[in-house]
């Protein structure tokens, strides 16, 4: 395990309303207020997008098993904010849910708001963390 030691910064109450893309959103938020290091939570609804539930097996590169939000479900999510290289990247995890149905994943692809989701997002100050490609799974990590 790798670590380092860092400061709560500014903290940002954000309201994604109907229709929204919540990964864009935050996406542009960190880019406007220049957060190179945050935790977010969300709390609310959302009616589309495309989430991964796994890989397929322990293979390396992994091949990512596909699941989709179809119809208004609610949403309970926590992600983390680093950039790679110009760019911040947000990874989230969520909690989807609909009636008796309920599953978990990554958010990935074209989320939309349903109604409302809100978050808080916690700034983290005094670390020098990135998002960085692996060279075993490919894929873009957190470096600390």
């Amino acid at each position: 395990m790798k670590y380092q030691t860092g400061k709560t910064g500014r903290i940002f109450v954000a309201k994604f309303e109907d229709g929204d893309n919540p990964l864009i959103e935050l996406t542009e938020l960190a880019k406007k207020e220049t957060i190179h290091s945050a935790v977010f939570w969300l709390i609310g609804g959302l009616k589309e997008g495309k989430f991964v539930v796994g890989p397929e097996d322990d293979s390396l590169p992994p091949r990512p098993i596909w699941r989709e939000i179809k119809g208004n479900n609610e949403i309970l999510g926590i992600g983390t904010i680093f950039w790679h290289n110009d760019e911040p990247k947000v990874h989230l995890h969520g909690v989807y849910g609909r009636e008796d149905s309920v599953k978990m994943g990554c958010l990935r692809e074209n989320p939309e708001v349903f109604l409302v989701l809100e978050s808080i997002i916690m700034e983290i100050t005094d670390v020098k963390v990135t998002r960085e490609i692996d060279d075993k799974s490919k894929m873009i990590l957190m470096k600390v």
